[in-house]
């Protein structure tokens, strides 16, 4: 039953947690959360002599670099370093030799998180499924799935509900396990969602398509008020807006 000034949205469908930036992430069942995030969540990035940080943009942080989707990464539980996964999924034993190798560029190494955070904007990304149904349903020939947008959570909505849901959680809370998050913009989108990685080919119609059919936004993104554990299955339900 729904508790009293809260409105049930949907449920946990994935938890995603990306250990290394622009890295494919893993899909856990449940994920730790703290004021800076799902705990472990893009903490590393691949770096060059420059300081910048791999990725699929050139920008005044970032730099592209081909081929990072192909990979993956996960954290070990007896461990704090990611284990970096090759394109056919076997950890590599020598994460920056490997990647100076695969990426032919000397200089990239890989680097924990300092003073300046690894997230592009804010530390958790929330999807419904409604939205991504649009995405599939209005790029028929082309593979989509949620991991071209590399959300934290994806959450199923209710059979009929309409996309964009999230587009009205800025300034409103949820509550999801025993965590609360604050909602506070929607996601704008970069060509890293045309990218192609294991089972998606590069497409541009996706990028296209968002900022055509609404605004370049796809998701939501949120603060962490109150740490805690999220689980798939669990329920997200809204405050009510006078609750903030």
């Amino acid at each position: 039953m729904a508790q009293i000034g809260m409105e049930q949205i949907g449920v946990v469908e994935r938890v995603w947690r990306y250990p290394i930036k622009s890295v494919g992430g893993e899909s856990l069942r449940q994920a730790d959360v703290d004021e800076r995030g799902l705990v472990g969540d893009r903490v590393y990035a691949v770096r060059d002599a420059r300081g910048k940080l791999g990725s699929g943009k050139n920008s005044r942080r970032f730099t592209r670099m081909d081929g990072l989707l192909h990979l993956s990464s996960r954290l070990l539980s007896d461990a704090d370093e990611p284990v970096l996964l090759d394109v056919d999924g076997t950890a590599v034993p020598d994460a920056n030799g490997f990647l100076r190798s695969y990426l032919n560029q000397d200089d990239v190494e890989l680097a924990r998180e300092g003073e300046i955070s690894h997230f592009d904007e804010l530390p958790v990304s929330v999807l419904t499924t409604a939205t991504l149904d649009w995405v599939r349903a209005a790029v028929p020939d082309v593979p989509v799935d949620e991991r071209r947008f590399r959300p934290n959570l994806l959450v199923r909505t209710p059979p009929g509900c309409p996309p964009f849901l999230e587009d009205g959680w800025p300034g409103r809370a949820a509550r999801i396990g025993n965590v609360r998050l604050t909602f506070v913009r929607s996601c704008v989108r970069c060509v890293m969602v045309n990218a192609d990685q294991p089972t998606l080919p590069h497409s541009s119609d996706v990028l296209r398509t968002i900022a055509a059919g609404h605004d370049n936004c796809l998701g939501t993104l949120a603060t962490v008020a109150a740490p805690g554990a999220i689980t798939v299955g669990d329920t997200v339900a809204l405050e009510s807006q006078d609750a903030l």
